[in-house]
């Protein structure tokens, strides 16, 4: 699906290695530079790829999800806002099935920065009583992925970047750097421990509350380990659905868990607080370490 992306005829060209492109009935902001290819939908601000030159890419795009109007999309970055998880409907807050405004965009010899703003409206206020202008940025090169949330306005809010990372096999990887202390959403939301690695043997959905600032996801068959740099966070989310749920999915393949694994950076166990003094942030830094 990703390289799909970049296949795609250009609707139209901003910079050199700036364009809009359509996939489905989603604009997309297209990065093609000479050291790094990235999409953006402007819906949800959402994320779709980011491939350094000469690597395979790091972010995993479903092959089902249906690129429609108001329709989640399954992959990539969602942006969890203002709430994470069934808090409310729709699930995972309304941001990532809203149009952005794409508001800026710079590039040099490293790469580009591009910046998107969701403002409230009629609508979000039916769901969410707040006045709110939100930022995302995305400062995209071949040694590193920045993504940045800024929330203005005054309100607290649950918050996550939901990010899926294309793995070679979900049963061969292992990620470090996530505490041991954990809330099991599998298990009722019961607080539970491990220690060492995580390792994905069935279904897992847990909120680890006392992670490092950076979690490592080493990945034997593909060769590589994604080192997820975290500020100002509460917490970091571990999820991938398994092969039981995987089937129930209709926006997945049957075996699409096995080639993806979502750590996210994330506000969840103590929500983040705008003022209107200083907004609230949340930023997620992917780099690959060969």
């Amino acid at each position: 699906m990703n390289d799909n992306i970049y296949s795609l005829p250009i609707s139209h060209a901003i910079t050199t290695h700036l364009s809009q492109r359509q996939l489905g009935q989603l604009p997309v902001i297209v990065v093609d530079h000479p050291q790094v290819r990235a999409a953006v939908a402007l819906q949800g601000a959402h994320l779709l790829s980011w491939q350094p030159t000469g690597e395979q890419p790091v972010l995993w795009l479903s092959d089902n999800t249906p690129f429609e109007n108001g329709v989640a999309i399954r992959g990539g970055v969602p942006i969890c806002f203002p709430w994470f998880g069934p808090a409310a409907q729709p699930n995972h807050g309304f941001g990532r099935l809203l149009a952005w405004e794409f508001t800026s965009h710079s590039e040099d010899a490293n790469g580009v920065t591009l910046a998107f703003t969701l403002r409230d409206s009629e609508q979000t206020r039916a769901a969410w009583p707040h006045t709110f202008t939100v930022l995302a940025r995305f400062h995209l090169t071949a040694q590193e992925c920045r993504m940045e949330l800024e929330c203005h306005g005054d309100y607290s809010l649950t918050t996550a970047l939901h990010t899926y990372f294309q793995i070679g096999d979900i049963s061969k990887i292992r990620i470090s750097g996530l505490g041991e202390t954990f809330i099991d959403k599998v298990n009722d939301g019961k607080t539970d421990t491990q220690q060492g690695d995580l390792t994905f043997a069935t279904r897992t959905d847990r909120i680890y509350t006392h992670s490092a600032s950076v979690s490592l996801i080493e990945d034997p068959k593909l060769k590589r380990t994604i080192e997820v740099h975290h500020t100002h966070h509460s917490d970091v989310v571990a999820w991938n659905p398994g092969a039981e749920l995987s089937r129930t999915i209709s926006d997945m393949t049957d075996d699409g868990y096995q080639t993806f694994v979502c750590v996210e950076t994330a506000r969840v166990t103590q929500p983040a607080v705008a003022t209107t003094q200083a907004p609230a942030r949340l930023t997620s830094t992917i780099r690959l370490r060969k």
